[in-house]
């Protein structure tokens, strides 16, 4: 009956898991119908515009051509009034001047003879009709304003569709995520003239294919050159990451390739301003030490160590209790502004907003430069109000002090081991909660601090104090790397002998202390 209700359950997520696949299916189908009719009225309208521009064009030539045909004809036909004004007046000059020759003829007188003779004679020698050219100054031929077409009437009936690249294939095997980069590689299935790439991307937390409906907006990058990009400096605030990318020519970008889903998972928490000392001014990812916070408000309460109740403290928030290490990796536990985990007196403390239950996980902080004294480590939920990290058997930290007297220590159990390096102006902080390891690096060159090994029994959360400064968080990091592969060094020998012992057997700590660690020196806390 069991092993049936199981089948069961089965079946019923295969098909729920296909129902979505199905809906986001019909969901890109829809979108796509609707983009074909915008993208067919968008190019039609652009083709149009096209077209208008060309006969907008022919349309000014023509007129162009036009003026100057009749600009020729305009001088030619002065040109030829002209020169029959001339000869007109000529014509009639000469005929006037034959008509006078004809009478002289006739003359009997020798002496009037001889006069209308020489008359005649100097007439001729001034008549217009002598003096005039009688090659027309223009002529009628005007095909040197005639036009051949026949190259241009062929380029527009050639006139064809711009060639657009194929789709490039996104090579999932090469693509790689590390260290916050992703690179993402990919071909191009024909020899064509490319001349640039656009890969875009978006970040999500759906896993498969690209959803249609997503919070998230692609982010283009333009103008890529080779076919291998690297994105850096990412911050993984959500679990997947889609990609997709499309080939430019000169002319136009082809379409886009099958899009593909990375992981990009990593541990995003913020500073739990409902967990934090009145004096500490708490922003997400930032927490600054401000001494006029509690002023007004009755935070001195002084007393004892408040332990009794530290152990009920959820019951009021979680119907279910502590939730189960092996459930997820991660839990969120918002509280109000005032809970039992506010800390007061001379805790000067603020958690984490996200639990850790699981898995392996790594964050840093950055404290500002003048930052008089801050602990950095993991605390369970169940500190006293009064408790300072490193002081209980529940808390693990490293502590900075440059106040009076400069140390750089890692605190357990209200015990200190002096770390014999320079401090790093960053700290990163390694998790692996089902090891039970808890690392401390110089975030810039990932040289290990120090190591606590525990046999955590219920959640923890990162815990941060901060006395006279500030300090500046940042998550959504993969685990790096060289962190990774020390940590796969040291664990192959059997873990790290830098290590404080816990004494008290409700934490479980494995690992043997084997130098004498000295009391915690409460002169070097503020």
């Amino acid at each position: 009956m069991d092993s049936q209700k199981d089948a069961l359950q089965r079946i019923i997520a295969t098909l729920a898991n296909k129902n979505e696949e199905l809906q986001n299916f019909i969901e890109t189908l829809n979108h796509t119908f609707g983009r074909v009719q915008d993208n067919s009225t968008q190019v039609v309208s652009d083709l149009e515009e096209e077209f208008d521009t060309l006969y907008s064009i022919l349309d000014e030539m023509k007129e162009s051509m036009t003026n100057t045909i009749k600009q020729e004809s305009v001088r030619k036909s002065h040109e030829l009034q002209n020169q029959l004004t001339q000869s007109t007046n000529a014509l009639e000059s000469a005929e006037e001047l034959l008509e006078f020759a004809n009478n002289a003829l006739h003359i009997a007188d020798d002496e009037e003879f001889t006069k209308a003779a020489k008359q005649i004679k100097d007439r001729v020698t001034m008549a217009p009709a002598f003096r005039l050219t009688m090659k027309p100054k223009a002529t009628d031929n005007m095909t040197h304003l005639m036009v051949d077409f026949s190259k241009e009437r062929q380029l527009l009936q050639g006139l064809k569709f711009l060639p657009v690249p194929r789709a490039p294939e996104i090579v999932l095997g090469d693509c790689l995520v590390i260290d916050n980069e992703v690179t993402i590689t990919w071909r191009i299935l024909e020899d064509s003239k490319i001349d640039h790439y656009i890969l875009e991307y978006r970040k999500t937390n759906h896993e498969g294919l690209p959803r249609v409906k997503d919070e998230q907006c692609w982010e283009v990058l333009d103008n890529i050159k080779t076919s291998e990009y690297t994105l850096q400096g990412l911050r993984f605030d959500t679990k997947f990451m889609n990609f997709r990318v499309r080939a430019c020519n000169k002319a136009a970008a082809g379409d886009y390739s099958d899009p593909v889903t990375l992981e990009t998972r990593a541990f995003n928490f913020g500073f739990d301003s409902t967990s934090s000392h009145l004096n500490l001014k708490v922003e997400d990812r930032s927490v600054e030490w401000d001494p006029q916070g509690g002023k007004g408000v009755d935070s001195k309460v002084k007393g004892k160590e408040n332990k009794g109740s530290a152990h009920f403290t959820n019951l009021k928030n979680m119907s279910s209790g502590t939730p189960s290490p092996k459930r997820t990796s991660v839990t969120r536990s918002p509280a109000p502004r005032g809970a039992r985990d506010r800390f007061t007196g001379e805790s000067y403390t603020v958690l984490g907003d996200t639990s850790i239950e699981s898995g392996q996980h790594y964050w840093e902080v950055k404290p500002q430069k003048d930052c008089k004294s801050y602990s950095v480590g993991l605390a369970y939920r169940n500190l006293g109000k009064f408790d300072q990290l490193g002081k209980t058997n529940t808390t693990w930290c490293i502590h900075v002090n440059n106040w009076l007297q400069n140390s750089f220590a890692a605190k357990h159990n209200n015990k200190a081991k002096n770390l014999d390096v320079p401090v790093p102006d960053s700290i990163g902080v390694y998790c692996d909660f089902d090891r039970g390891q808890l690392s401390f690096y110089n975030a810039e060159n990932k040289q290990l601090l120090h190591t606590f090994k525990v046999r955590f029994t219920q959640p923890v959360v990162p815990a941060f104090m901060v006395w006279c400064g500030g300090l500046t968080l940042s998550t959504g990091l993969q685990i790096p790397s060289a962190v990774r592969s020390f940590q796969k060094t040291e664990n192959g020998l059997g873990g790290s002998n830098s290590s404080i012992s816990q004494q008290d057997p409700s934490v479980a700590c494995d690992i043997c202390f084997y130098d004498k660690l000295p009391s915690v020196d409460s002169s070097l806390m503020p």
